[in-house]
């Protein structure tokens, strides 16, 4: 290499380098020098962080935090919201007169007043999934076959509650997004980070929530970029090998053994545990939690088709309630299935229903799911258990 080319070199290495600041992901598939860019494709798209009310609370089911206003030092935060500044510090790992930054998230150990019309926020209560509003009452009363009396005045705030992450020692922002495969400008700007994407030990994070995921193209022809093309049929698979060799002549067959007798679970019979099937196919953006969350949220694109998990009778078919549609199925052993966030329902009450028989379809809105429960009578249980 001579002297001359040496600054040219240092300095594209520098450009590289600082081009880290902006988040770079380095997806090197396809190989370097290819023409496609799959970088933005490698990280999911996020939707905005939701505004907090007058003090700065966003309210969750599970947890509150507070987003820190310009000029703010943690003592700010704690009078604005009613909590003693030392419990706020230690909780966070700061102490009460350290300066905040526009933005700056802070977890509290405990909860406060909910948001509601006189905090500035739009609605009373914590932002809940759609699927959650009322959801126990809504089930309960369908499957006691009482009256529908959960009716609200004005519909709460909706949205995917995210997860909260506990920094731990020698993780960094950039660590910390490529776990949850975000991108570190999303990161940094849910959580308020300064240009260096500075974060400490014990601070708590918000991860940003993805977009509902588009639904694909039908048409064959068209693929996404990045995705390659399809795959062609190899030639041998139109006449695939014989399932087993040929028996030489004169061998005869064995007695067949006599077939297991298979139990008849016709209409209205459900098995135990691990015999119902996924009603979406999807990945669950939130779990079951007896305390806040009676169900699973599975995340789905609007207008896919939902299932009956078992086999059963439809007891309960709201068409619209508070905006959120529901069916409830019962199953033997006093087992009942909801599936909440539906549209386009295709079964009535009476209806004897098959695993797997579509039901309905996943509700419009912004973020994609459906909210699915099992109940045994009216106490909720872990539909992971009945889910193979």
């Amino acid at each position: 290499m001579t002297s001359a080319s040496r600054p040219m070199t240092a300095l594209a290495l520098v450009a590289l380098l600082s081009a880290c600041s902006d988040g770079l992901d380095f997806d090197l598939r396809g190989g370097i020098g290819g023409g496609v860019d799959t970088t933005d494709a490698a990280l999911k798209a996020t939707t905005a962080r939701p505004e907090p009310d007058n003090r700065g609370i966003i309210s969750y089911p599970s947890y509150q935090v507070a987003v820190a206003q310009r000029g703010d030092t943690l003592a700010d935060v704690a009078a604005r919201i009613g909590l003693p500044a030392d419990e706020l510090g230690r909780y966070n790992g700061i102490r009460p007169n350290d300066p905040l930054r526009r933005g700056e998230i802070i977890a509290l150990p405990r909860r406060v007043a909910e948001p509601s019309p006189a905090t500035g926020a739009t609605t009373t209560g914590p932002i809940r999934p759609p699927s959650s509003v009322d959801v126990t009452t809504l089930a309960s009363n369908a499957i006691d076959g009482a009256p529908d009396t959960s009716r609200r005045s004005a519909d709460p705030q909706t949205g995917v509650e995210p997860v909260r992450h506990k920094v731990a020692r020698g993780e960094t922002a950039f660590t910390i997004a490529r776990l949850y495969n975000v991108s570190p400008r999303a990161l940094s700007e849910w959580n308020g980070l300064d240009r260096d994407f500075a974060i400490r030990e014990g601070q708590y994070l918000l991860i940003p929530v993805a977009k509902p995921t588009e639904p694909r193209s039908s048409d064959p022809a068209t693929t996404p970029p990045g995705s390659g093309s399809p795959t062609p049929v190899p030639p041998s698979a139109a006449a695939p090998l014989p399932a087993e060799t040929p028996k030489p002549r004169g061998t005869a067959d064995p007695t067949p053994k006599p077939e297991e007798p298979v139990a008849d679970i016709g209409q209205n019979k459900a098995k135990a545990k691990g015999s119902m099937t996924m009603p979406v196919s999807g990945s669950i953006i939130r779990e079951y939690n007896p305390g806040s969350n009676p169900g699973i949220d599975i995340s789905a694109s609007p207008g896919t088709p939902v299932s009956a998990a078992a086999a059963g009778s439809v007891i309960s078919v709201s068409k619209k309630t508070n905006g959120s549609s529901f069916i409830i199925v019962r199953h033997p052993d006093n087992v009942n299935t909801v599936y909440l966030n539906v549209a386009d329902i295709s079964v009535n009450v009476g209806d004897s229903v098959s695993r797997g028989q579509q039901i309905a379809r996943v509700a419009p809105g912004e973020v994609g799911f459906l909210h699915f429960e099992v109940r045994q009578g009216l106490d909720s249980a872990d539909p992971m258990s009945y889910l193979r």
